[in-house]
């Protein structure tokens, strides 16, 4: 379009419009009784604060004393009230709001149905009229009342609604909230009568409420995808975000082609990723027909997968290496799947390598190469849950040790965790008003330990409840505080809050780590409440470290997180954390500008928030699949996987070890981790030392193995790999600048070595954007 052409009257009608347009802002749950309201009505009390004219109009208290508390103050727009079959319902009043002109209006229930007469058939083109009028709208909606996922809701929680929004809906918001609530939470609130008969909740069993958790996080995490991956595209920036996976099958037409995809597919669901398949064709050469067969099948298999499918010319097969790595790159993948090479070192020799030139060009990318198992007989389905003996004898009688151990279980605190994706979400303060809660239904509730940063809210939100004075502990000369985990087993409440999981106690400390105080509180019978941000979390280190630059010290291992009874996220838009940052209600006013500049950046709030979304969906579904052992969203396994890493001298081995347990973590897979010492010298380096503490942290095995040279290392970790009946090896591409070419041609022999076992070779580590 000429930039100097001058705008016809409707093109600047339409430019007006856009700017004059109320902005929407929607409160997402998983079902009725979620706490949208609650969250919308405090959002509407938060703009007031801010000076903004607000309005309510079809907002209901639904008998909760607590939507009756938020509603205090606010000024109503008269609903139309009518009945339908049987029941009152509440259309908007267009004509009193229009009439009225407030800035932002707050009406429940998107997706609604209007009265037949209406000026609109629904609430959506409602709104839409609002907003087209210059009023902005906070409102609420169930994922399972979006098109699309409606279907899956009613394929797997059986819950039907009688009104639906297009997909589109979501895009038309300026801000969407996720309101994450658990099963037990939910269940909690219908058997103390908090919800009523119009709520979904009451009839649904805790698998059903558990699914449409699950469906909502994943959905408003690929909303936070796209987001990012647009505002990565106005930045100007390339390569993958850090935050999600994108996997790439490179296929030919040939046998295995359906059986690379197929195991694309599976690792793109485990790990949440999309899934794209290449196929690389010389130029200027006719397929056979057994090849046109093979190529049918494939697309066959990759429109079963939903996989895009995409073919690319090349001048001669020697170009394919760098071809491939190109494409990844510019697709921002994050892993490319692909299989072993059937050359021997003769034809490596006059045709070239084609695992030497992809070793050569590949950066920042992981590398999966697939084993034909259909060769050897195997399965090509991937594992399922692992059983403990004695799991399926219903006859076993339990020994002392074991009664012991479940006698301990059931006299355990319960174990409740906060998650955020950055500071100031609100974690803290919910964590305060579910303590006050409790506090009022009788339950003795004490702070153990609370940080309120200086922020008004939070310390308003401390009531009634009881505190625990600070230990006081010297340290270089200093006197500072920290959680006296002796009083308050001494005071022994039935539930203490615990702020700050993630935080090293100071040296002299009963413990090292807050967690480890709060194990000490779960074994002595004290249930807790605790906070922490997902950045946190052991195994995400790397990732983060990829999205921030910033390089996490204090972490957890994900085994508390996997442990805690309950996980509930508190969601926040990019966009208004940042206002809250500039506001002063995070940090200090000194801290404000340099915290925007760094970690507060757009971009990395949207990565953490979509990294947030789907690391605690990726919790409800294995929990869910642990309780239900034939149903995960994510896929059924049906084969044991036994996980083996491979750190080679001068590797970064702490890196493999977290990239190794995410992945036996989602295949349920025992994890070994074996270290490599040039040498017969029995020397414990300290990387080794910190490689054994990781490991073992995160729940795996680890060993060390002697090589005298390079050249024998595939050898030995071939050996061991063979020995643990691993089907899996994953080792690393980076490493000391002088052991390159070493390295390189120890990975190509192991990779021939392995030629019937999945290898992953994890990507050099890309600085951040």
């Amino acid at each position: 379009m000429d930039e100097y052409k001058r705008k016809t009257p409707e093109q600047v009608l339409e430019e007006i419009r856009k700017v004059r347009r109320g902005a929407l802002k929607i409160m997402i749950g998983a079902v009725s009784g979620s706490g949208k309201t609650y969250h919308m009505l405090r959002e509407g009390q938060l703009l007031k604060e801010r000076g903004i004219d607000v309005v309510l109009c079809a907002v209901s208290a639904l008998n909760r004393p607590e939507i009756e508390k938020q509603l205090a103050g606010f000024e109503r727009v008269p609903s139309i009230h009518w009945l339908d079959r049987g029941k009152e319902t509440k259309d908007l009043n267009l004509e009193g709001l229009l009439a009225r002109n407030p800035e932002v209006v707050l009406v429940d229930e998107l997706a609604h149905r209007n009265r037949k007469g209406a000026r609109f058939p629904n609430r959506l083109k409602d709104i839409e009229f609002l907003l087209d009028h210059g009023i902005g709208v906070v409102t609420t909606l169930n994922a399972y009342e979006i098109e699309g996922v409606h279907d899956l809701a009613r394929k797997w929680a059986g819950v039907e609604s009688r009104e639906t929004v297009p997909m589109g809906t979501l895009g038309q918001a300026d801000e969407i909230r996720l309101i994450d609530v658990s099963p037990e939470t939910l269940i909690a609130r219908i058997k103390e009568g908090q919800l009523g008969a119009n709520d979904d909740a009451g009839s649904l069993t805790r698998k059903d409420l558990t699914v449409l958790r699950e469906l909502s996080l994943r959905l408003v995490a690929e909303g936070v995808q796209a987001e990012l991956e647009e505002h990565r595209e106005q930045m100007g920036l390339q390569g993958p975000s850090g935050a999600s996976e994108r996997i790439l099958v490179s296929a030919q037409y040939h046998s295995n082609g359906s059986l690379y995809i197929r195991r694309g597919q599976q690792i793109a669901k485990r790990l949440n990723g999309d899934l794209l398949v290449v196929v690389f064709m010389p130029e200027k050469r006719k397929l056979t027909k057994e090849a046109a067969a093979f190529k049918r099948s494939l697309h066959k298999m990759a429109k079963k997968t939903d996989a895009a499918v995409e073919e690319r010319t090349l001048p001669s097969s020697r170009h394919f290496p760098k071809a491939l790595i190109q494409y990844a790159l510019e697709k921002n993948v994050t892993r490319i799947v692909l299989g072993h090479s059937k050359k021997s070192r003769w034809q490596e020799f006059w045709h070239g390598s084609v695992t030497g030139g992809i070793l050569k060009h590949a950066r920042g990318i992981d590398l999966f190469w697939v084993a034909d198992r259909t060769a050897h007989g195997d399965s090509r389905i991937l594992p399922a849950l692992r059983f403990q003996p004695h799991q399926q004898e219903r006859f076993h009688r339990l020994s002392n040790e074991e009664m012991e151990r479940k006698v301990n279980r059931i006299q355990r605190g319960r174990l409740k965790i906060y998650i955020g994706a950055a500071p100031g979400v609100g974690k803290t303060y919910t964590m305060l008003r579910e303590g006050n809660e409790s506090l009022s239904r009788g339950t003795d509730v004490l702070i153990g330990w609370l940080e309120t940063h200086g922020r008004a809210a939070t310390a308003a939100q401390i009531g009634l409840l009881e505190s625990v004075p600070a230990s006081e502990i010297a340290y270089k000369g200093r006197v500072l505080k920290e959680m006296d985990l002796d009083a308050i087993l001494a005071r022994n409440p039935e539930l203490a809050l615990v702020d700050e999981l993630p935080h090293t106690n100071m040296p002299g400390s009963r413990n090292k780590k807050r967690y480890e105080d709060v194990l000490m509180l779960l074994e002595h019978g004290i249930s807790v409440i605790t906070t922490m941000n997902v950045q946190h979390l052991e195994s995400l280190n790397d990732a983060v470290q990829q999205i921030t630059g910033v390089r996490v010290r204090e972490t957890v291992p994900d085994s508390i997180l996997s442990m805690a009874d309950e996980v509930e996220l508190i969601d926040v838009a990019p966009r208004a954390l940042r206002r809250r940052m500039r506001e002063g209600k995070i940090y200090a006013a000194g801290k404000v500008e340099q915290a925007l500049d760094s970690f507060f950046k757009t971009g990395n709030l949207i990565a953490l928030r979509e990294l947030a979304l789907r690391e605690i969906a990726d919790d409800v579904d294995e929990r869910l699949e642990s309780r239900e052992r034939s149903f995960s969203i994510r896929g059924p396994w049906r084969k044991e996987e036994t996980i083996y890493v491979c750190v080679f001298p001068g590797t970064n081995g702490e890196r493999l070890i977290r990239r190794g347990f995410r992945i036996a973590y989602r295949l349920k897979a025992a994890l070994y981790v074996d270290t490599i010492r040039m040498g017969t010298a029995e020397v414990i380096t300290p990387m080794m030392d910190d490689c054994r503490k990781l490991t073992e942290r995160l729940g795996g095995t680890y060993g060390v193995l002697e090589a005298e040279a390079w050249r024998v290392i595939p050898r030995i970790a071939m050996e061991k790999a063979s020995g643990l009946q691993a089907t899996q090896i994953i080792a690393g591409q980076d490493g000391s600048p002088g052991s390159k070419q070493r390295r390189r041609k120890a990975v190509r022999e192991l990779l021939r070595l392995a030629r019937d076992i999945d290898v992953l070779l994890v990507g050099s580590p890309e600085p951040p954007a």
